[in-house]
């Protein structure tokens, strides 16, 4: 069976972008003190966890048949 190589990528990103959103959330905010108070934790979680869903989703695009490329029914012609 044929697999689109975004799927497990996709897969990947999205968990470590949960990771690192959840990690943000409810980690020491203390440590922020360095980075200008910044959450650097959240909004690069976030970020991955975007682009993981975002090539995830591309990749069970690329695996649909493509039914727009099948011939349909032959079109019938009226009787005279």
């Amino acid at each position: 069976m044929w697999m689109d190589i975004r799927l497990p990528i996709g897969i990947l990103f999205a968990i470590l972008g949960c990771i690192l959103v959840a990690y943000g959330l409810i980690g020491d905010h203390s440590i922020y003190r360095q980075s200008l108070g910044i959450n650097i934790n959240l909004i690069w979680g976030a970020g991955l966890l975007v682009f993981g869903l975002g090539m995830f989703l591309l990749g069970k695009r690329g695996m649909r048949p493509d039914t727009q490329n099948e011939p349909g029914p032959a079109a019938s012609s009226p009787d005279r």
